[in-house]
């Protein structure tokens, strides 16, 4: 910065309104620049305040579309806004258009700021006001300060000012100003970084509230999900006609809406008819025809959901499908961790070479439709799966290799075929092969060695091509390091892998889950698929499953079975979705802390869903001392989830 004169600035500034556009005194480009645009734009230099939105509805109107930027804001103002009083100066924000919508800092300094319009309802543009912090950072689309003589109306040099713009994380384009003023007392260099602070402070509010909404916006579209099926586009677009959730849609097609190239806001939608007109126009025409659906939260029109239905493929005359596509695409999910095992699994499919699979994974995670999945290269009939659990020790080795007659009381007759003989040319999955005694294990080892089979009590070796896919939910190695499972047939069997991620690691594929088992058991059943609360989806999103896919499919048979009305609301869920404490079998990552045995007793008997989520939220909120980031971590949920959970608790959030 350049050492600031008032006199030579004060100089400089008459020179200019002379007509001499080359003055004596050396004033900052910035400034510079900013006069000679508001010198050419007419601007009253004599003027001695800002005008204001007189009319109320124009005040109550710039509120209203800039209720997120109220919100953002709220938390800097309310920590910087009390430090101020009794400092001179004012926090204030401004919205895209320069109307002040908040105000707040030292009462006399708001007081004089009101000589000048320096409050609620007035435009501080450089159109409407010359040079000041709040329209040349609005200009700039960086920090500023603006001090005392440097103002171009002579009415506002008696003020100092340092202001900083308001970047949307989505687009990047300006949507307000956050700016320190006062009299020229109050002025430091370091004014500027303050407020730059408050900005990204105020940004980063911005994102999580935009990130919660994409959140309740996708929500909203899967509790009804009309006529979406997989494969289809969907793209999901914010009240300003923003996509902020894509799959499945051409570039070409999101390029048509306003995404970072818009320059000034677009309005916001209060009539869904208009709103779902403006989004069918912006379609090129052959797309016009797709699945609009208006999406409202808390009961406003907050957004759209657009349906681009997939082209039904057409085969080439001939031409046969291919299989392991149509067994990939049998699994339900869009996670990075369960499309990166999947990706595997088609790799594995398609190489004939490999003999054998290891498929390790919880309960309930879907092993057998990887199995398929892995076996969908070879005849669906000679699909052969056994679960070596099921099967007693005695008859394990007849199961797997066949027996001849009489080779031990009880054999048949006729002499038996195992299941190698019966998969052959095809796949045989053992499932809970931890299972397997260990007695047996040698005998399967050479099956897989040789690639022959002997029966028992039988010399002659019978060739078998068998692809095995083995599944455990244990810890093989584990298993082996016990002396429980051999070392060499852990090797054999494992020399390819796969671990299925639980769907407590899946992220949204929880909803995906929930709509595709209530889409298949009402079409089962006959009848309309069922509705979920947004609320509902929250609890769903937040619980562990820790009988993954196969628990969510029961759930959603219960309820189909039990909910009258179609709609599925908090009460009608099992209390236990929403215990946030340890499964038997395997710790929870989110179980908030110990309670004595009386108030775990007492815990347990809540009824109430709404009950058990307050007594969680209060735990975490205890455990962790109020730091709501690790409480979110504790309670497996993100901040802006956790906020609103609060406020719908009616917990103040006077924590850090």
């Amino acid at each position: 910065m350049l050492d600031y004169d008032e006199r030579e600035t004060m100089v400089a500034w008459e020179q200019l309104l002379s007509g001499d556009c080359s003055p004596s005194c050396q004033v900052r480009s910035l400034i510079g620049d900013s006069w000679q645009r508001c010198a050419s734009g007419g601007i009253d230099a004599i003027r001695g305040e800002a005008p204001m939105a007189t009319q109320g509805d124009a005040i109550a109107e710039a509120a209203r579309s800039s209720t997120d930027l109220l919100a953002a804001a709220r938390r800097s103002f309310a920590s910087i806004g009390s430090l101020l009083e009794g400092t001179g100066a004012m926090l204030v924000l401004a919205d895209q258009d320069g109307v002040l919508i908040d105000a707040i800092g030292d009462k006399r300094t708001l007081f004089d700021g009101m000589d000048i319009h320096l409050g609620i309802g007035g435009k501080w543009t450089e159109e409407a006001v010359g040079t000041n912090g709040i329209g040349t950072a609005l200009y700039a689309g960086e920090p500023v300060f603006v001090h005392a003589a440097e103002h171009f109306c002579a009415g506002i040099k008696g003020w100092t000012c340092a202001g900083a713009p308001i970047h949307d994380p989505l687009d990047g384009r300006v949507v307000g100003v956050v700016d320190l003023s006062g009299h020229p007392g109050i002025f430091r260099p370091h004014n500027t970084a303050l407020v730059a602070a408050a900005a990204r402070e105020i940004e980063k509010a911005l994102a999580d509230q935009q990130s919660e909404e994409r959140s309740r916006l996708l929500e909203a579209f899967i509790s009804s999900a009309p006529h979406y099926r997989r494969g289809d586009g969907l793209m999901i677009l914010d009240r300003r006609r923003r996509p902020v959730y894509c799959t499945n849609v051409p570039s070409d097609v999101t390029a048509r809406f306003p995404l970072r190239t818009c320059a000034a806001p677009v309005p916001l939608p209060t009539d869904a008819t208009v709103f779902l007109d403006d989004v069918t126009r912006a379609l090129p025409p052959d797309m016009r025809g797709c699945h609009l659906t208006p999406l409202k939260l808390d009961g406003a029109l907050r957004g759209a959901a657009v349906v681009l239905p997939s082209p039904a493929p057409r085969p080439r005359a001939g031409a046969r499908r291919d299989p392991v596509e149509e067994a990939a695409a049998a699994i339900v999910g869009d996670s990075p961790a369960l499309r990166e095992v999947v990706d595997i699994a088609c790799r594995v499919a398609r190489g004939g070479e490999i003999a054998s699979l290891l498929i390790e994974g919880e309960t309930g995670v879907g092993k057998e439709l990887f199995a398929r999945l892995v076996g969908s290269a070879r005849p669906a009939d000679r699909f052969i799966a056994v679960n070596c659990g099921g099967i007693t020790r005695e008859l394990i080795g007849s199961e797997l290799f066949g027996h001849v007659a009489g080779a031990f009381t009880g054999a048949s007759r006729e002499g038996k075929a195992g299941v190698f003989e019966l998969a052959h040319g095809g796949v045989l999955t053992l499932d809970e092969i931890g299972e397997l005694p260990l007695d047996i294990q040698p005998f399967l080892l050479r099956v897989l060695e040789d690639r022959v089979v002997q029966r028992i009590g039988d010399s002659r070796p019978r060739p078998v091509d068998v692809r095995l896919v083995a599944s455990t939910n244990r810890d093989l190695r584990a298993e082996v390091e016990a002396g429980r499972f051999r070392r060499d047939l852990y090797y054999r069997i494992g020399a390819v892998s796969i671990r299925i991620p639980p769907l407590r690691e899946r992220g949204d594929d929880a909803i995906l889950l929930l709509e595709h088992f209530n889409a298949m058991i009402a079409a089962r059943a006959g009848r309309e698929r069922l509705a979920f609360a947004p609320a509902v989806l929250d609890a769903l999103r937040a619980y562990d499953w820790p009988g993954n896919a196969r628990e969510m499919k029961n759930l959603v048979e219960r309820l189909h079975v039990l909910v009258q009305g179609g709609r599925v609301a908090l009460g009608d869920l099992p209390p236990d979705l929403l215990r946030l404490g340890a499964t038997p079998d395997r710790p929870r990552s989110a179980a908030p802390s110990a309670r004595p045995p009386a108030e775990q007793t007492a815990a347990r008997s809540i009824a109430s869903l709404e009950a058990a989520e307050l007594a969680a939220l209060r735990d975490a909120l205890d455990a962790e001392h109020g730091n709501l980031t690790r409480v979110a971590q504790r309670l497996g949920i993100s901040r802006p989830t956790l906020y609103r959970k609060l406020d719908h608790h009616g917990i103040r959030r006077t924590f850090q």
